[in-house]
C-alpha cells in the first residue's frame, strides 16, 4: 500500500483496536517506550504513512498540520495482567461508562494514555493529520519539551488524555516541584533548639498555611502544596542533622510560577530550596474552533458534551505556553482509573472516541463533517 503523506485511508474498528491492545501489551514506563514507538511507527507504515522515531524517542507522522494530534506513549510503572473481559454488574455500578456483557480491556496504560494514543494514531490515518507520540510525559514531557523546539506551529493541537468520549478538557493546573535542603549541628535530642527536620516541616507548613483557602474555592482554582518525599537524619559523620523535602504545587490559571515560587520563598527563613522548570497553567476558551469541532462531532456520535477543567498538569500545558493556536485534550477512558491498580477501558468507548477524533480532526482539515 502506497499514499501520500495528506491522503486518508480508513482504518478499520478492528485494526485501531488491535492496535490498542497490542500497545497495551507491551510494558511502556517513562524511559522505556522504545518498543510501543516501533509498534507505532510499524502501524503507520502498514497504512501508507511515513513515520519515524525521533532523536528524544518520539513518534513522528507528519501530514495535514491543520491539526496536530499527539498524545504520550509511556506510562507509570505497574503490572496489570492484559485480558478482555465482560464487564460484570459490580463494574456498571461503580459507574466507570461500563455496560454489563461490553467487552473492557484490562491492563496498564489502557486509560492513560494509551487508549488516547491508539484512537489518535487510528484518526490520524483517517482524517490524513499530523500525529506524534510523546514520550517523558509522566516524569519531565521531554518528549513534549523537545517538540515544541523542534517542530513548527500547527494550526490546532488535540492532546491525548482520558476525558470519557464527551469530556472536552480545555484548562489544567500549572506545575512547579522544588528541593529544600537544611543542615543543622547535631547535639542531645533533649535540646530544645530545633534541628533541620524541624526547620523543613516548619518552613512547609508556613507554605501550606499561605495558600490556604476556604472550603468554597474550587480545587481547579486553588495552589495545591504537596511534599512528596523527606530524607533527614544524622550526617554520615556524626556532626550534623542534614534534611532534605522534595514538594510539589500546582498552579491555578489565574497565578503564573513566578508568584507562586514568591509565596513560597517568602516563608523561608533557614535553609534553601531549588526549583525546577515549571510548566504553566492553561485555561482555552470554549468557543475556538477546536472546542466548536468537539461539539459538533459529540453530537453526532450521540453524546453530550461536557467541558471539563482538570486539577492535574499534561503536556498541553506546554504547548499552550509555546504556540498561539486553539487546542483542547480529549480521549477515551475514565481519568479516576489514571494509574490505578483496576485500570482499564471499554472497547465500545475506544470505538466511539475514535470516531469523535476523527469528525474533529477531518472538520479542522476543512472537510465535511
Amino acid at each position: 500500500m502506497s499514499a501520500t503523506m495528506n491522503d486518508t485511508i480508513d482504518v478499520s474498528p478492528e485494526d485501531a483496536r488491535n492496535l490498542l491492545i497490542d500497545l497495551v501489551s507491551i510494558p511502556s514506563p517513562s524511559g522505556e517506550e522504545r518498543a510501543a514507538a516501533e509498534r507505532l511507527v510499524e502501524f503507520f507504515s502498514a497504512n501508507g504513512r511515513e513515520a519515524w522515531i525521533d532523536d528524544v524517542g518520539n513518534v513522528r507522522a507528519p501530514a495535514d498540520d491543520s491539526v496536530l494530534l499527539t498524545s504520550h506513549i509511556d506510562t507509570v510503572p505497574g503490572e496489570i495482567p492484559v485480558e478482555i473481559r465482560s464487564a460484570d454488574e459490580e463494574d456498571v455500578e461503580a459507574d466507570v461508562a461500563e455496560e454489563e456483557g461490553e467487552d473492557v480491556l484490562w491492563g496498564r496504560g489502557s486509560v492513560d494514555a494509551t487508549g488516547p494514543l491508539a484512537a489518535m494514531a487510528a484518526a490520524a490515518i483517517r482524517a490524513g493529520v499530523s500525529f506524534v507520540g510523546v514520550v517523558g510525559e509522566e516524569t519531565n514531557s521531554r518528549g513534549a519539551r523537545h517538540l515544541v523546539v523542534d517542530r513548527d506551529e500547527p494550526q490546532a493541537v488535540i492532546n491525548g488524555e482520558p476525558s470519557g468520549t464527551t469530556g472536552i478538557t480545555l484548562g489544567y493546573r500549572g506545575f512547579l516541584a522544588g528541593t529544600y535542603v537544611a543542615t543543622s549541628e547535631s547535639g542531645h535530642t533533649s535540646r530544645p533548639e530545633p534541628n533541620a527536620i524541624q526547620h523543613a516541616t516548619d518552613w512547609w507548613t508556613s507554605v501550606e498555611d499561605a495558600f490556604e483557602h476556604d472550603e468554597y474555592t474550587p480545587v481547579f482554582e486553588r495552589v495545591t502544596a504537596k511534599p512528596v518525599d523527606i530524607d533527614g537524619g544524622i550526617s554520615d559523620d556524626g556532626l550534623s542533622v542534614e534534611t532534605t523535602l522534595a514538594v510539589q504545587l500546582r498552579i491555578p490559571p489565574s497565578l503564573d510560577a513566578e508568584s507562586v515560587r514568591e509565596t513560597a520563598e517568602a516563608e523561608l527563613e533557614i535553609g534553601t530550596v531549588s526549583w525546577a522548570e515549571p510548566i504553566p497553567p492553561v485555561m482555552e476558551s470554549p468557543r475556538t474552533e477546536v472546542a466548536r469541532a468537539f461539539r459538533a462531532a459529540i453530537r453526532k456520535e450521540g453524546g453530550d458534551p461536557r467541558l471539563l477543567r482538570k486539577t492535574g498538569t499534561s503536556d498541553m500545558n506546554l504547548y499552550a505556553g509555546a504556540w498561539d493556536c486553539p487546542m483542547a485534550t480529549y480521549g477515551p477512558g475514565n481519568s479516576e482509573l489514571d494509574h490505578a491498580p483496576d485500570e482499564r477501558l471499554s472497547l465500545v468507548e475506544f470505538d466511539q472516541s475514535t470516531g469523535v477524533l476523527t469528525r474533529v480532526a477531518t472538520t479542522l482539515r476543512g472537510g465535511d463533517e
